[in-house]
């Protein structure tokens, strides 16, 4: 007797294929929902930042970190120390510095005791300076022509973000400027590459960017 063969039917193929392919539908449409989300809260922070500081400016005519009279505006509050001159009306030290004493780490602790920002105060707390969605430094400073990150920018202060992926940085540009990463306020480098702001057209989505915003 011959041994009847067994195995899958066309249809039954293809009831498979029209699984994976729904699936697979589904994963790449939650990916998306997470770049998109992910995409929002970043660009929410930059527009957040200079909220920060023009609020802390008309509520006490100083600038958050460099306010020199800040242990008398707020309850608790540190006098930054090092990384400028308080006092001078620039926000001073990197913004991706991580000397607590720095004017540009205290900017974070001055917003948030002035009710303006959430999260700690504590400069001894892990989570002090704050970091993106990504996982990534986000700071402030005001901006000069010395401004290493990003050359050929201009403004009164610039906003950074770090450790974004090239779709990210893209995305950013395209809400808050001109979609072209290497021109405008929003410019975009590879991370650890300081230099002029990479073309849109050279970024990789899959490379790690710092987006940067002067304004």
């Amino acid at each position: 007797m011959k041994k009847q063969q067994t195995g899958f039917t066309l249809i039954e193929l293809a009831i498979v294929l029209v699984i994976i392919g729904l699936l697979l539908g589904g994963v790449l449409k939650g990916q998306e929902l997470i770049n998109s989300a992910k995409a929002k809260s970043i660009i929410a922070e930059f527009k957040n930042v200079q909220v920060f500081i023009y609020g802390y400016q008309d509520k006490f005519r100083a600038l958050p970190g460099d306010d020199g009279n800040v242990a008398a505006h707020l309850n608790g509050a540190t006098l930054a120390t090092t990384g400028g001159t308080v006092g001078n009306a620039r926000i001073e030290g990197a913004w991706n510095s991580t000397t607590l004493t720095d004017e540009s780490a205290l900017f974070w602790q001055h917003v948030r005791l002035a009710g303006l920002a959430t999260g700690p105060t504590n400069t001894a707390a892990a989570d002090f300076l704050p970091n993106n969605a990504e996982n990534g430094r986000l700071g402030v400073q005001s901006w000069s022509a010395a401004f290493p990150t990003i050359t050929g920018m201009s403004g009164s202060y610039v906003v950074c973000s770090d450790n974004l992926s090239g779709r990210l940085a893209k995305q950013v540009d395209a809400n808050l400027d001109d979609g072209e990463t290497s021109t405008g306020s929003v410019r975009a480098v590879v991370s650890g590459t300081p230099g002029a702001g990479v073309a849109a057209t050279a970024v990789v989505d899959g490379n790690i960017y710092t987006v940067c915003m002067t304004f």
